[in-house]
């Protein structure tokens, strides 16, 4: 907490701030520990302050190390607290910040000046410590338990939804607090749309599913994707899932410090138009994950972020034909000092069922 509460007060320092106020609840876990659904943060060059109601104090107190922990009410409203700390400049997250709260401190405040640091506190978020890639680890572990345990369900007369929800309790059981994203699992034709949340229809023989899920453990997210065919693949299903295997390990090849995420990106999308899918590729390769399932740096066509060590970042190629199905392939990964780290270590050869 310490190097990261430096790293935002460097940041302060840079934009000249009189303090940051932090509330998302994300970037509030991440520079305090605090796992209550309510509170402010104001950091200052020097201080540390965690602004609450009477409902969160003791929590806080529990929680936030280094804080110190100021009661809020209708009389001892957020910007009384401001005022108190001489703050008239002041960092705010653009990204998050609602339209009255910005209009009501401004109200509040007639000499206070509010300056944007939404996307610098992701960019902070984006390099993971040790115990951040650590709980990612783990995240990732449980969301491979979870494919392997859903293998023998999968069969032709079962259900998308009921999929879905024996990965989800599987998950719950083995450490997870819930779901990193609203799970995908969609079968034969319905495989074709890359958010095909789970249905009620029923799987067949033939058919491709795809299965896109991940778990939170300790506020840490996972995020993993397997396609696989119930029964034996056709020739043409084998075709369409070795063109995304090949794109999907190439570009695992390609992610390592110094790396533009656009550049990786290219790797696997160069792979895929040279087979003449291209326009069948219309998502981004990857995303930051973290605290959030999407979270910088990307690895799209715009990802002008260069990647580091400690990134963690996912790889999944897809090509989704209409009336035919799709396939996605995808893996966690970490970016090292010398290369990159699989996380996801379910197997990616094609599974018949």
């Amino acid at each position: 907490m310490i190097k990261r509460l430096e790293n935002l007060r460097n940041l302060i320092k840079e934009k000249s701030l009189d303090g940051a106020l932090i509330y998302m609840p994300e970037n509030r876990f991440y520079f305090s520990g605090f796992t209550g659904s309510t509170g402010y943060l104001v950091i200052t060059p020097k201080n540390s302050f965690f602004i609450a109601d009477f409902r969160y104090i003791e929590q806080a107190k529990k929680q936030c190390e280094g804080y110190e922990v100021l009661t809020m009410s209708k009389d001892l409203p957020l910007s009384h607290h401001l005022k108190e700390l001489n703050i008239t400049n002041l960092g705010i997250e653009d990204n998050h910040m609602d339209v009255f709260t910005y209009k009501k401190l401004l109200s509040d405040i007639d000499t206070l000046e509010m300056v944007s640091i939404g996307e610098d506190l992701v960019k902070i978020r984006a390099i993971k410590d040790e115990s951040e890639i650590e709980n990612l680890r783990k995240a990732a572990e449980i969301a491979d338990k979870a494919f392997e345990h859903i293998l023998p369900f999968i069969k032709p007369g079962a259900i998308e939804l009921d999929i879905a929800h024996e990965i989800e309790s599987f998950m719950k059981k083995n450490g997870a607090s819930g779901l990193s994203f609203q799970m995908i699992v969609a079968s034969g034709k319905r495989s074709a749309l890359p958010h095909g949340v789970a249905s009620d229809k029923v799987l067949e023989d033939g058919d491709f599913l795809t299965l896109d899920f991940g778990c939170i453990y300790n506020g840490y997210c996972s995020d993993m994707t397997r396609t696989v065919v119930l029964g034996k693949a056709t020739n043409e299903q084998k075709k369409i899932y070795n063109i995304v295997l090949e794109a999907q390990t190439k570009a695992l090849s390609h992610i390592k410090p110094g790396v533009k995420g656009k550049d990786v990106d290219f790797i696997a999308r160069d792979i895929i138009s040279s087979y003449g899918y291209g326009d069948k590729f219309g998502h981004g390769l990857g995303h930051g994950v973290g605290l959030k399932v999407h979270e910088l740096p990307n690895l799209n066509p715009e990802g002008d972020i260069i990647l580091e060590p400690n990134m963690v970042v996912t790889d999944e190629p897809g090509i989704y034909i209409p009336d035919f199905g799709g396939v996605r392939i995808e893996d966690l990964v970490v970016v090292t000092e010398n290369g990159h780290e699989i996380l996801s270590k379910s197997p990616k050869e094609l599974i018949e069922l």
